[in-house]
């Protein structure tokens, strides 16, 4: 059985250093992001086999894909669906009023906020009254994470250090996503905590 595991890996890895296997990779990457799902082992998965660079920009262009896909849904045909979703998780619709005013600003600081789910901002934004550019521009704040997990997926390739990368370690790189995160998550909150304020201001005026 493990032979046979093993000679369908040794087979299958070739096929998706190819390029049609780099682009089955990349559709099978926007599915997974349309699907909710959390996309840092896939990442890893990506720069373990693509390298960190090449990786990264694969995981970008499926994500990018998959996050406007899920948008577009979420505004339109699920939109139904994606407010019952929504409605599940108090920070998530608290989001929604608050990228009315700010716009631009939340989403970018959202995408470098770990603590806030890709895919459900993705139909939080499609709900919202968020111009379309806004929300193109944003996903660049999704490039940090992406290096690292696609880094982190590269390392692997050095067996001396596939323990640190079981235990999600980078070294340098760690320690600057993780004060990126923070940082992106601390002005996220006084972001929303400024909109919620005004929109509160003005429903008294009103």
């Amino acid at each position: 059985m493990n032979n046979q595991l093993e000679i369908l890996v040794n087979n299958f890895i070739p096929f998706l250093s190819s390029p049609l296997g780099i682009f089955v990779f990349a559709l099978f990457y926007v599915f997974w992001v349309s699907c909710l799902l959390p996309g840092s082992w896939l990442s890893m998965l990506s720069g373990f086999l693509y390298g960190t660079w090449l990786g990264s920009a694969i995981v970008f262009l499926g994500a990018f894909i998959g996050a406007h896909l899920t948008f577009y849904l979420g505004r339109t045909f699920l939109k139904e669906w994606a407010q019952k979703k929504v409605s599940n998780f108090p920070k998530i619709q608290i989001m929604e009023k608050a990228v009315k005013n700010e716009g631009l600003k939340v989403i970018l600081l959202t995408r470098l906020s770990p603590v806030f789910p890709f895919g459900l901002l993705n139909f939080t934004y499609g709900l919202s009254e968020v111009r379309v550019m806004d929300f193109t521009i944003g996903m660049i704040g999704i490039i940090p994470g992406t290096v690292l997990y696609c880094s982190l997926g590269s390392l692997a390739l050095q067996v001396s250090n596939f323990g640190d990368v079981l235990a999600g370690r980078s070294e340098t790189g760690s320690f600057i996503w993780s004060l990126i995160s923070i940082c992106s998550t601390i002005l996220v909150v006084i972001l929303i905590l400024r909109s919620t304020k005004k929109i509160d201001q003005d429903s008294i005026n009103l």
